[in-house]
């Protein structure tokens, strides 16, 4: 049987589940492809303020890759292209989605999903999460696209000492190595990864996404462009704004509508 991503919604919060529960969220072809279209189709939707993705139940974010499928799937160089072509898209909608994405860590959050992970925006996980990539034991590499996110998250020598040693850390190492931004105990994972998420829809949208544009930008060596420098400066010509400016003289709460 093989695994699905299951996606809600509460209001302006949307959750995207990978579910493979049979193999503790491991992902399968089926899970990679409904990964970026789950994705796609969030990052269409202007009502939206902010996606949460986590594994189904609570033994496991994804231990990695589905192991069972690769005698079929990826046997060979040509089919682990690919499937790697695949592997790459929904990394790349997850990356590039323009609403902020939280990851909510319990469990097992290995090799594939420790790489998924590390795509969104921010990562909380419970004290009892454990992390790794151990593909070196499969005689395996993870493709340029799947490790662009760990680099980014944890630089040059923390990735290479994740993916030379091949071994699994806890949740308080993950905090020191920065892929992590918060560990909280197991019993209040879920209600700090969504309290998390709401702190976040409520405020600006368009703030959000800017904001999460321009970090990504700053990454990029290239000077800024003067209509990039430009850009910066939009929010101020927003009815948000407006209604922000207002509402902080008022000393009252917000009502953003995303325009």
């Amino acid at each position: 049987m093989s695994g699905e991503i299951l996606l809600s919604r509460d209001g302006d919060i949307a959750t995207v589940a990978l579910s493979n529960p049979e193999r503790m969220n491991a992902l399968d072809k089926r899970m990679w492809m409904g990964l970026g279209a789950a994705i796609r189709e969030l990052d269409a939707d202007e009502s939206l303020r902010c996606i949460v993705l986590r594994g189904a139940g609570e033994k496991a974010f994804a231990a990695g890759a589905d192991i069972s499928e690769f005698h079929a799937e990826r046997a060979n160089a040509e089919q682990a292209k690919k499937y790697g072509q695949d592997v790459a898209r929904s990394m790349r909608a997850l990356s590039e989605c323009r609403h902020p994405t939280v990851a909510l860590i319990r469990g097992a959050c290995v090799g594939g999903g420790l790489l998924v992970a590390s795509q969104c925006d921010l990562r909380i996980c419970s004290e009892s999460a454990r992390f790794g990539v151990p593909v070196k034991n499969l005689g395996l590499t993870e493709a340029y696209d799947e490790l662009q996110g760990m680099m980014l998250a944890v630089g040059r020598a923390a990735s290479l000492e994740i993916l030379l040693e091949g071994r699994i850390w806890g949740a308080r190492e993950a905090y020191e190595k920065g892929l992590v931004c918060r560990v909280v105990p197991d019993a209040d994972v879920v209600t700090e990864t969504y309290a998390t998420a709401r702190r976040i829809s409520d405020g600006a949208p368009l703030v959000a996404r800017w904001h999460k544009k321009f970090i990504g930008r700053l990454a990029d060596p290239r000077p800024l462009t003067a209509e990039e420098h430009d850009e910066s400066f939009a929010c101020f010509d927003t009815e948000d704004f407006r209604t922000g400016f207002a509402a902080f003289l008022a000393k009252k709460k917000p009502g953003f509508v995303g325009r």
